[in-house]
């Protein structure tokens, strides 16, 4: 039996065949991708994986049924969609309770009972909220460094190693189809001055502070998994304040199939 899972969040799509065959492409929301550019991943995609048996999405912005017949390019496969939320909580938590949660470009999290999400705190995105996410991360310092507010050794680090004119910054920020991706790759600039410099330790706690006072609080006290990449970068920060605020870390990984391969036997 040949299986295939797709874990598909803003900025990549991971997909792995139980045979062994991987592949990466770029992430898409299913609600916001437009469906040309959808139609167009799953036809290349669909070349490198044929004769699929079972079929397993996990992807973003799903909201009831994937606005693509993937039985078109997949017609022998059963065929089982959930959000990116779902995976994550099966691959962090598998069949025990807990929180789960999304910590790379966004954040968002979950209650989950083994089976099924049970709470959910709405994330909001970069602009309302992902509160612990690289996005926010990134906007926070762009506004100080706009702002004058970033100290003068560190914003003229940044301006060396970015285009960090103001007319630059505005483009990206609201002229391009992506800000929130943007935005986080300005993260491993701060976290990586996370030791050596005051201001970024402070920026980096506020953030993840942030994540667990308007977030995980609001769950149960049960034990709290998190993937995504930039909470495996951040996994020590993490480590400390989950137990500072009372949480158990039972889990970080940098990718969901790591788990939703043991959940799925593969």
């Amino acid at each position: 039996m040949k299986t295939l899972i797709i874990d598909c969040g803003a900025t990549k799509a991971d997909w792995l065949c139980s045979d062994g065959t991987q592949l990466r492409t770029p992430g898409f929301n299913l609600s916001q991708t437009p469906r040309e550019q959808l139609q167009g991943l799953l036809d290349a995609a669909a070349q490198k994986f044929p004769d699929v048996d079972a079929l397993y999405l996990y992807a973003a912005g799903l909201v009831g049924e994937p606005p693509v017949d993937l039985g078109r390019w997949f017609p022998h496969a059963s065929i089982a969609c959930a959000s990116d939320m779902l995976g994550a909580a099966r691959a962090v938590c598998g069949s025990r309770p807990g929180i789960a949660a999304i910590m790379g470009t966004g954040a968002n999290s979950c209650q989950y009972n083994g089976e099924q999400i049970t709470a959910q705190v709405h994330c909001g995105g970069f602009i309302l909220g992902d509160e612990g996410s690289a996005a926010v991360l990134g906007k926070t310092f762009l506004s100080d460094y706009l702002k004058g507010l970033v100290p003068e050794e560190l914003a003229q680090e940044f301006a060396q190693t970015f285009p960090a004119s103001y007319p630059e910054i505005v483009r990206q920020v609201y002229r391009t189809p992506a800000p929130a991706r943007y935005l986080g790759s300005l993260a491993p600039f701060v976290v990586a001055r996370y030791k050596t410099n005051a201001y970024a330790k402070e920026l980096v706690d506020k953030n993840f502070r942030a994540f667990f006072e308007r977030t995980v609080q609001q769950y149960d006290a049960l034990p709290l998994g998190i993937v995504g990449g930039f909470g495996f970068a951040c996994r020590d920060i993490l480590q400390e304040l989950a137990a500072e605020y009372g949480f158990t870390l039972s889990r970080i990984i940098a990718s969901p199939l790591e788990g939703l391969k043991l959940y799925h036997g593969l």
